[in-house]
């Protein structure tokens, strides 16, 4: 007897179970394939798609020991996996989702990945006006990944499922529980934005970011991953600080960035394994302000410490070499001083005072100015012009010509009253300041480093504060003494023999002159060094005129006219006879240098020459110096050229490297306010592990300190250059 359904409807029923179960045992052999290093499957939990449903389907990467595939943001190096879908009409999927990653470490680069396995989730969505033109469709995907070791592999694959298609939802819908808990275990791992009342903030810092993570509670750990590129130094360690209120991260900036990015993207996975996706915003930080009880013992304490440093390095830097000539100069006003009563002497004593201050002001907005216009610059700067140093070493020989006695000169061309040389009058004493402050730049005095670092990386309210506290340092020494007059009656009795010690104080002016004179062939070149030459004959004649005829309208006028000619010529010349400097984009191979020399010399400074012996497992010494830094000459030749410290130097292996700042060089400045530096000079010894940072040595150095820094390095980071193992280009 035939078989009879009660209705069509029974039938459709019947059919769609059958259906539904056919595609239920599919879902049991999932799609998946198997490369090199790792199997891909395709995980789509529902047997069954209709219209309105909403489901998560996942890409799972089961990886072998030690591989590894990539996150969103795959770090140093990588491309994370992608998926590109062919679907039935109405079907359409989300982006993939992305769990937080591990740091994974790969010589001096740091990549983000996920090692083991990983299921990536998959939103998808069915139309609400979905009608399928079959009993069953199916689910196509392109896949592409890269996985790596020390190698990485390609590869690509596609994937695909059939799920029965149905007109309305189930009355019990068929699901792979198996799928779908896997599926959920890594979903649960994304990061979800901020709750309501947390917030995240940074401030930027020499050497990089602090972030502040406000989440109402005590975190004891946490680690940031960058959405963006280029923003942070991905291999550098993140020192966490717990705070009451949430946790703090100290995060070192990317060599390549530029100026202060308007937020920072990342995502920040805690201790306890909650994962937030954050937009940080420039700022104080809540939490570090509770934490540090508030602003004014937060970052005003960090200024108050920066301008303390700096007010001692600028009461050291009376005692640098580069301070000497200008010492001689207000020795003599001194002298000449010293009857004179107590206001005046106070008076002085603060106009020199103001020169010093105006002069730093001016020089740091210029400073401020052309870096916000884009241009790597650090404190110094004027000294890498062939130009400024022209201008300096002429003014100077001026000087030193009054000061032996070719000539009076006044304060101005026309006005012959008050002598420059002999410093009466206000006008004087500003000069001096001026000058002071103008031969001290090239000299780092002990303290000054990182006050100076830390002062050009915030705000121009906080550099000039600072810089004004290095500037009263400078000049306190001449305020006591203004300020304690029975100190000058130690002083001898003004008498005829003060014009035999003026005459005496232009040969430490024409010393200065020569050092100059050094430094400006160094960054002009030879050629140009005629013009500067022939610029100092017609100051003498420019001299020699206004001897001749003191005071005269006449002699001012030409003494004008050739002052003039001999500042042109020097600009003419600097001009026309320029040298051609060095590509720091060629890179200095290690394969090129001979073992036996390897440690006899110092190679020029390249960021991948001190890369490269990293990766081989060698430290670095690096010296930052500069030819017209004089306290950068005097370590060299008195410590670093001593026969002790080439000694330890050729003993302990370390690679050799110095970072001529004499010309303007952005890959140095880079390196210098990676170590919160903005200056010369600056030593320091980079570790093999490229995760550790610097060891910056003090500004002025003894032997003491650099025995002791190379004694400090790992046993198996101080190996012989014989044993180095070259890099192939």
């Amino acid at each position: 007897m035939p078989f009879r359904f009660a209705n069509f409807r029974t039938l459709a029923l019947l059919l769609a179970a059958l259906f539904a179960s056919a595609a239920f045992a599919q879902s049991g052999q999932r799609s998946s394939a198997k490369a090199q290093h790792l199997t891909v499957s395709l995980l789509v939990p529902p047997a069954q798609v209709y219209p309105g449903q909403s489901f998560t389907a996942g890409l799972d990467f089961r990886l072998e020991d030690g591989w590894h595939v990539y996150w969103t943001n795959a770090g140093d190096s990588g491309e994370p996996p992608s998926i590109d879908w062919k679907l039935p009409p109405g079907i359409t999927a989300g982006a993939m989702q992305f769990p937080p990653p591990r740091r994974l470490p790969l010589g001096p680069l740091m990549d983000f990945g996920y090692e083991n396995e990983v299921v990536f989730p998959i939103p998808m969505q069915v139309a609400a006006n979905f009608r399928p033109q079959n009993p069953t469709t199916s689910l196509f995907a392109h896949v592409t990944w890269l996985v790596c070791r020390e190698v990485c592999i390609p590869g690509k694959t596609d994937l695909t499922l059939s799920r029965a298609a149905l007109a309305a939802a189930p009355s019990a819908p068929i699901v792979d529980t198996a799928a779908q808990q896997q599926i959920a275990a890594f979903q649960a791992k994304l990061p979800s934005p901020l709750p309501a009342g947390d917030s995240a903030s940074f401030t930027q810092t020499p050497k990089g970011f602090v972030l502040d993570v406000d989440t109402g509670s005590q975190q004891t750990g946490a680690q940031f991953f960058p959405l963006d590129e280029t923003v942070i130094a991905n291999a550098a360690p993140q020192p966490v600080k717990p705070l009451p209120d949430g946790v703090e991260l100290a995060l070192t900036k990317d060599e390549d960035i530029q100026g202060t990015p308007h937020t920072l993207n990342g995502v920040l996975e805690l201790a306890n394994g909650a994962a937030y996706v954050i937009h940080a915003v420039p700022g104080e930080t809540p939490a570090s302000q509770r934490a540090a009880g508030g602003l004014a013992r937060g970052v005003f304490g960090a200024v108050l410490r920066a301008a303390g440093f700096a007010f001692l390095g600028g009461i050291l830097l009376n005692l640098m070499p580069c301070v000497f000539p200008v010492l001689f100069i207000k020795g003599l006003a001194l002298v000449q001083s010293s009857q004179q009563e107590r206001r005046q002497l106070r008076a002085h004593g603060w106009v020199y005072t103001l020169g010093i201050l105006i002069s730093f002001w001016a020089v740091v907005a210029v400073l401020l100015a052309l870096r916000a216009a884009g241009r790597q610059l650090g404190w110094g700067f004027q000294f890498q012009s062939p130009i400024f140093l022209a201008v300096m070493a002429m003014l100077l020989f001026f000087l030193g010509l009054a000061l032996a006695g070719q000539f009076e000169i006044g304060l101005s061309l026309t006005s012959a009253g008050d002598s420059l040389a002999q410093k009466h009058g206000y006008a004087g004493s500003f000069f001096t300041g001026v000058l002071a402050m103008v031969v001290a730049t090239p000299c780092t005095a002990p303290f000054m480093g990182a006050a100076i670092g830390y002062a050009l990386a915030h705000s121009a309210a906080v550099s000039f504060a600072v810089f004004t506290s290095l500037g009263l340092g400078l000049a306190v020494p001449y305020l006591l003494l203004a300020y304690n007059p029975a100190w000058t009656r130690l002083l001898p009795q003004p008498g005829a023999w003060m014009e035999i010690l003026k005459q005496a104080v232009s040969i430490p002016i024409f010393a200065t002159v020569i050092w100059l004179v050094w430094v400006f062939t160094q960054v002009a070149g030879n050629n140009a060094l005629m013009g500067l030459l022939a610029a100092f004959l017609l100051l003498a004649i420019a001299g020699w005129v206004l001897g001749r005829w003191p005071g005269k309208a006449a002699g001012s006028v030409v003494a004008g006219f050739v002052l003039a000619a001999a500042v042109a010529v020097p600009v003419w010349a600097v001009r026309e006879f320029a040298p051609v400097r060095f590509d720091s984009s060629q890179v200095l191979l290690l394969s090129s240098i001979k073992p036996d020399s390897i440690n006899s010399a110092w190679q020029p400074y390249t960021p991948d020459l001190v890369a490269q012996y990293r990766a081989q497992g060698r430290a670095v010494f690096v010296d930052f110096t500069a030819s017209w830094c004089l306290s950068c000459q005097v370590n060299e030749r008195v410590i670093l050229d001593s026969d002790a410290v080439k000694q330890h130097l050729r003993d302990s292996g370390v690679a050799l490297v110095r970072a001529d700042w004499t010309n303007q060089d952005p890959d140095i400045t880079k390196a210098l306010a990676a170590l919160g530096r903005s200056g010369v000079p600056t030593y320091a010894i980079y570790p093999a592990d490229p995760n550790a940072p610097a060891q910056v040595l003090p500004e002025v150095l003894t032997k003491g300190i650099v025995i002791d820094a190379l004694n400090s390095l790992p046993p198996a980071q101080r190996q012989s250059a014989s044993l180095a193992r070259p890099i192939k280009p």
